[in-house]
C-alpha cells in the first residue's frame, strides 16, 4: 500500500510531467487522490502542476473536512461527484489540454460519445467520454451534471475547459487522461480527411475483451 508520503511526492512527480509536457498551463488543472483512511489529498487553488509542494496539497478527512495543507482548488465539486458516484475512484485529474477542448467546440461532436473510435486504447481506458455543456469555472453545477451521469461514466469533457477523468488510482488516471487528450489529438489531425475510424464490430470486440464500462 503506498504510504501518504509516497502519495504526495506521486501526484506531484505526475503532475509535473503533464505540465513538462504542455498537457495544462500555467495555473490550471487540478489533481487528487484517495488517501488509505479514506481522506483525499487534493491540489490547491490557484498552483500550476509545474510546481506542486507535497506537504503543501490540500488534506481533507474522511468527512471531507479540511484538516491541513492549503485552500482547495475551486472545482471540488467535480472532484466530490465522481468519488460520490464512483466506487472504484481513487483519484481524479483535470487538464485544460488543447486539442480535447478544440474538439469540444466542433459543432457535430456526439455529446453521449465525445471521442470518436481512433485507436483501441481511447476505449479500454476510458469507455464513452460524455460532452458536457458549458460550465463558469468554479461552478457546483458541474458537480450536479456529474452526479446526473449516475457513476456511468469514468470520464467527461467540459466544453470549452477541459476533460475530467476519474482512475482506480492516480496512475490510472493521469494514464486515462493522456489517452483522452492523445484521441482528441488524433480526431484534430484527422479531421476532414474521413480516416477509417474502428468498425462498430471492432468496438463491442474491444468492450467485450477488455471487460469496458459501455452503456447504451
Amino acid at each position: 500500500m503506498t504510504s501518504e508520503t509516497q502519495l504526495r511526492e506521486q501526484i506531484c512527480l505526475l503532475a509535473k510531467s503533464m505540465f513538462d509536457r504542455g498537457l495544462t498551463g500555467g495555473s490550471t488543472g487540478n489533481i487528487s487522490a484517495r488517501t488509505e483512511d479514506g481522506g483525499l489529498l487534493v491540489s490547491p487553488t490557484g498552483t500550476s502542476f509545474g510546481r506542486l509542494d507535497p506537504g503543501r496539497l490540500s488534506r481533507f478527512d474522511a468527512e471531507g473536512i479540511l484538516i491541513s495543507g492549503d485552500k482547495p482548488t475551486k472545482e471540488m465539486p467535480l472532484h466530490s461527484a465522481f468519488y460520490e458516484t464512483r466506487s472504484t475512484a481513487g483519484a481524479v485529474v483535470h487538464l485544460h489540454s488543447c486539442h480535447s477542448v478544440a474538439l469540444s467546440m466542433m459543432p457535430d461532436v456526439d455529446p453521449d460519445n465525445f471521442l470518436p473510435p481512433l485507436t483501441p486504447y481511447g476505449i479500454m481506458k476510458l469507455g464513452k467520454v460524455q460532452l458536457l455543456p458549458f460550465f463558469m469555472p468554479g461552478d457546483p453545477a458541474m458537480g450536479d451534471a456529474v452526479r446526473g451521469l449516475a457513476g456511468k461514466r469514468s470520464a467527461v469533457m467540459l466544453a470549452n475547459h477541459g476533460p475530467v477523468v476519474a482512475g482506480k488510482d492516480i496512475e490510472a488516471a493521469c494514464n486515462a487522461i493522456e489517452e483522452l487528450e492523445d484521441t482528441a489529438r488524433l480526431a484534430m489531425m484527422t479531421r476532414g480527411m474521413a480516416p477509417r475510424a474502428l468498425t462498430l464490430d471492432q468496438v463491442q470486440t474491444l468492450v467485450t475483451k477488455f471487460e469496458v464500462e459501455w452503456d447504451v
